[in-house]
């Protein structure tokens, strides 16, 4: 079982590395396939949440059919959609098309999403202390690799349709090769199987979970798309530094990731939510009020260390909360996770014609203070044991 139980945590790993990446891709070649198609940016924006709706599709489709057959079964199948259809907007000739593309492949990577955070729960749940973090670091990786691999590509002159077609072969051999290692689904006692009952509505509890996802994935979304203007535009920063701006915040969430399982099992998730969300709240408005770009990179910086930990732990109380409906629990907070997170630029844009930039970020702000405060709903009642450290499983 120690072995099959490293196998499935490494398989895991893959997938969330090759959704990073695969995601990296299509978001690194988005300006030459706008400029292939002949769209502006505002049309290329209502592109962009058509990707949006596809992938809240994929996911509310997916996490059903993971708690029916198995995230065994749906992942790689999941995983092939996402690889296969990353090449339909290279492939894009006008804007119809690339909708289409965009419908097809969001769809694939939302439900990529969901059934591996949902094989991720499983491995946490037979592994002897929180691991949810580090994968949710591996789908960052994968975006940093996306974005040195697509520069290169970019810089040899391969067209889009090149060099995500190269990609998709990539995805499906890698999703071929770590399909075997999946874990199967976990056998369950006579006595502790869940009776035939109809379909139930999702708890409240869930949608408290869901709520949060997208309060907290709001401000990761706000990082992404004004980060670098607001050194830019506020601080009148070249553009060169103002690029560190989102560099400073993914660079800290990324390392948090990486070490937020092992603070996780040494205080609690409800801990690592609230002193984290706490954090990035301090964070934020550090770099809000800043009149300095050093202080206001350093503030970006602690928001994104801030927030690292605090979605994982949303997506694994979810999961946990119900054996026999984790992948749809999941589905139901990476959902509205995801509307969050598009969420970001469309609630603050409009704010600046009222507001400055900067004073726009008391908004996340509150966010983060609200989750801060009612972090406690990540302690259910029926709250699986805490993790510990045991000897027989090595990570």
């Amino acid at each position: 079982m120690e072995r099959s139980l490293r196998a499935g945590r490494l398989a895991t790993f893959a997938y969330f590395v090759l959704n990073g990446f695969l995601m990296g891709m299509w978001v690194v070649h988005i300006p030459s396939v706008e400029h292939r198609v002949g769209v502006d940016h505002a049309v290329l924006g209502w592109l962009l949440l058509v990707l949006g709706a596809g992938a809240f599709a994929g996911m509310q489709v997916s996490g059903p059919l993971t708690d029916r057959f198995g995230a065994r079964a749906v992942v790689p199948l999941s995983a092939c959609l996402a690889a296969a259809s990353v090449v339909l907007p290279g492939l894009a000739t006008n804007a119809g098309t690339l909708a289409a593309a965009l419908v097809v492949y969001g769809f694939g990577t939302g439900a990529m999403d969901v059934s591996m955070n949902a094989h991720a729960v499983q491995v946490e749940r037979e592994y002897p202390r929180p691991v949810m973090s580090a994968f949710h670091a591996a789908y960052s990786v994968g975006g940093v690799f996306a974005s040195l691999v697509g520069a290169r590509t970019l810089s040899w002159g391969w067209s889009p349709a090149a060099s995500l077609g190269a990609v998709a072969v990539l995805g499906l051999a890698v999703t071929a090769l770590a399909a075997p290692a999946l874990l199967r689904a976990e056998p369950r006692a006579p006595e502790e199987a869940a009776p035939v009952r109809p379909r139930r509505r999702t708890p409240r509890h869930i949608w408290a979970l869901a709520a949060l996802a997208l309060m907290i994935m709001l401000c990761e979304g706000v990082a992404n798309d004004w980060s670098v203007l607001h050194l830019r535009n506020v601080l009148d920063a070249p553009a060169s530094t103002a690029a560190f701006a989102y560099g400073a915040f993914s660079a800290a969430m990324t390392a948090g990731r990486l070490v937020a399982d092992r603070v996780t099992a040494r205080i609690g998730p409800a801990a690592v939510l609230r002193r984290g969300a706490a954090v990035a709240a301090l964070g934020l408005t550090v770099a809000a009020l800043s009149p300095w770009v050093p202080l206001a990179l350093a503030g970006w910086a602690v928001f994104g260390a801030g927030l690292s930990g605090c979605v994982p732990q949303l997506f694994s109380a979810a999961g946990h909360a119900d054996q026999d409906a984790a992948a749809t629990n999941v589905s139901r907070v990476a959902g509205l996770g995801y509307l969050g997170m598009l969420a970001g630029p469309a609630v603050i844009g409009p704010l600046t014609r009222l507001v400055p930039l900067n004073v726009t970020f008391f908004l996340p702000v509150a966010f983060c203070v609200t989750a801060a405060v009612t972090a406690g709903v990540l302690r259910p009642r029926h709250e699986p044991a805490p993790h510990r450290e045991a000897e027989t499983v090595n990570p």
